[in-house]
């Protein structure tokens, strides 16, 4: 091959490789479950009417996110009263229902929270193969071209308590789930072609087994890093957070922050974690959250020694944080906004916006997104000050966080699929 044949060749699988990108958004929060879309433009304007390219009826009830991979986007559901569990395959541009199965029923199903849904964990998807994780009541893996079950898992036991809500995600071989309940919590690896167990950690009986039940429970959804030589999967359960080797699930290191629900997924960025405590019960002070910042390099117990700091004035237990230009930018559940300096956490300016929030802040076309719970969007632009670009109102119910893929934005509401343009 001569030299011009192979440039072609390269810019051709590089072509290919962004459109792919474009048209790909594979976990909770984005392909790299850091809140930013591969997308240069984004949908500014919208309503129920207004710039809606297809609108598909979903049914059942869940809070998960939508996932797509090349012209299908995946979405899981549940009956609300818990005894069946769904999955849907729509065509991304016509919104057309390609395919409907149920994966798991209950019988006698646990309660959940009021505010939760026995279908809120995130989907993630690859060539060939989605998984769907409903908590205790199953976890599946579905061929994306037939349709068909490759394997099921029903056999992972987790008390809940307020329902199941931790993501599934990807990494090399292997499909990672959180199943920490109130009786010995743990996260585990399967061989994601077989769904077999590879490892399985389980929190140390020494703390765990000395806290209240309800204080052992948590929701978030991990992600994996690379230190050094080993990649990390950082895990910030309840009470602590927990860096073990994603290979064997040895723990390297552990960081203290007490109490319990943490929700908010870990972000990592210029060589920092950060990790959001859950909730924080102090006599005579009313229930908030802090955010930490932790220099991954430690080994063993780093609570003391790696916090590089922590900030606790209106943190959000729910939204995850999205950092842009070394920017950490979070909204409170009741919706006070607050960027920090990612590296110091020193608070740059504050903004309140409208309602309540439980979906996370999205990055796409050059705009952070925040879309509270009522379905009113507040679009602004990333800066040293609050700059607001456009609000809309898709006026349902929304839980979910958007999705960017071409320039489209999918918005999964209570009752609907939203393909926006």
């Amino acid at each position: 091959m001569n030299l011009k044949s192979l440039i072609a060749l390269i810019l051709f699988i590089s072509l290919i490789s962004c459109h792919s990108n474009k048209n790909s958004w594979t976990h909770f929060r984005g392909s790299n479950m850091d809140g930013h879309a591969a997308v240069e433009k984004a949908p500014l304007h919208w309503s129920a009417s207004e710039n809606i390219v297809w609108k598909a009826p979903v049914k059942g009830q869940g809070w998960s996110s939508p996932v797509v991979y090349g012209d299908q986007v995946w979405v899981t559901s549940a009956e609300k009263d818990g005894h069946e569990f769904y999955l849907f395959c729509f065509d991304l541009e016509t919104g057309k229902l390609l395919n409907e199965q149920t994966l798991f029923t209950a019988e006698d199903p646990q309660r959940i929270h009021g505010t939760n849904s026995y279908a809120t964990p995130t989907p993630c998807v690859e060539e060939g193969r989605v998984y769907v994780h409903y908590g205790s009541f199953g976890t599946a893996c579905v061929d994306t071209k037939s349709f068909e079950v490759i394997w099921k898992r029903d056999d992972m036991p987790c008390d809940h308590m307020q329902g199941p809500a931790s993501s599934p995600i990807i990494y090399k071989d292997k499909l990672i789930v959180h199943l920490e309940g109130t009786e010995d919590p743990y996260v585990i690896a399967l061989d994601k072609k077989t769904g077999e167990t590879i490892w399985k950690s389980v929190r140390p009986k020494e703390i765990y087994d000395t806290l209240e039940p309800v204080y052992r429970k948590s929701y978030q959804t991990p992600i994996v890093i690379t230190v050094g030589n080993r990649d990390l999967l950082i895990s910030n359960s309840a009470y602590m957070c927990f860096a073990h080797d994603v290979t064997t699930g040895e723990v390297v290191w552990s960081f203290k922050y007490g109490y319990d629900s943490t929700v908010s997924q870990p972000l990592y960025y210029n060589g920092l974690v950060f990790v959001n405590s859950g909730w924080i019960f102090l006599d005579g002070v009313p229930y908030f959250t802090r955010q930490f910042a932790i220099d991954p390099t430690g080994a063993g117990d780093v609570t003391e020694t790696h916090q590089v700091w922590m900030y606790e004035d209106e943190v959000p237990q729910i939204p995850t944080p999205l950092i842009v230009d070394g920017k950490m930018y979070m909204v409170h559940d009741r919706g006070m906004v607050t960027c920090l300096d990612a590296m110091t956490g020193k608070v740059i300016w504050k903004e309140k916006l409208r309602g309540n929030f439980n979906s996370s802040p999205i990055y796409a076309g050059g705009n952070i997104y925040f879309i509270n719970v009522k379905g009113f969007c507040t679009i602004i632009k990333p800066g040293d000050t609050f700059e607001k670009v456009a609000e809309n109102d898709i006026g349902e119910t929304v839980k979910a966080v958007p999705v960017f893929v071409g320039d489209k934005m999918l918005l999964r509401t209570q009752n609907h699929l939203f393909s926006i343009n």
